[in-house]
């Protein structure tokens, strides 16, 4: 299975959520999973943002190789789930790519649907911290990887 986190530079919440999941998913012994992430208006070749690199240094994970790419028709095909940060990231996704809607979700609405919980009325975003002060970054990864734990327990019940 291939997972791609998408958000807008590739360079904060998507690097932090493919870092994330790649430490979650060893973890966990799980294997077979490759995860990768691209950015909606990335720059090539950028760098991730250094409170990113910072805040998940903290938690043992190393994303100081990361490098921003810019999403294309070709990363969405081969792509089995696609996990957006917004929901305006995602629709943009299927307005340029409709053959591909039935695998682009949000990352908290993937979440939730995994875990059978309701989506109504909820704010599926996950708020770009480009920017803001460090505390926002903190906020931002520990909301990545609280909705990644409800998606690695899923993924570890099946076989």
């Amino acid at each position: 299975m291939n997972i791609l986190f998408v958000c807008t530079g590739n360079t904060c919440r998507s690097s932090m959520a493919e870092g994330i999941l790649k430490f979650l998913l060893k973890e966990s012994n799980i294997e077979d999973i490759n995860v990768s992430s691209a950015g909606i208006s990335a720059f090539e070749g950028e760098d991730a943002n250094e409170k990113a690199i910072r805040v998940l240094s903290k938690k043992g994970i190393d994303i100081k190789a990361h490098k921003a790419r810019q999403l294309n028709k070709k990363i969405i095909g081969e792509s089995d789930l696609i996990l957006c940060m917004t929901n305006e990231q995602k629709n943009v996704i299927i307005k340029f790519f409709p053959e591909y809607h039935k695998k682009i979700y949000t990352l908290k609405e993937y979440a939730h649907i995994t875990n059978n919980e309701n989506i109504s009325g909820r704010n599926l975003d996950i708020v770009d911290p480009f920017g803001l002060d460090y505390n926002v970054y903190e906020k931002t990864a520990e909301e990545i990887e609280v909705n990644l734990r409800k998606i690695i327990k899923r993924l570890d019940t099946k076989d």
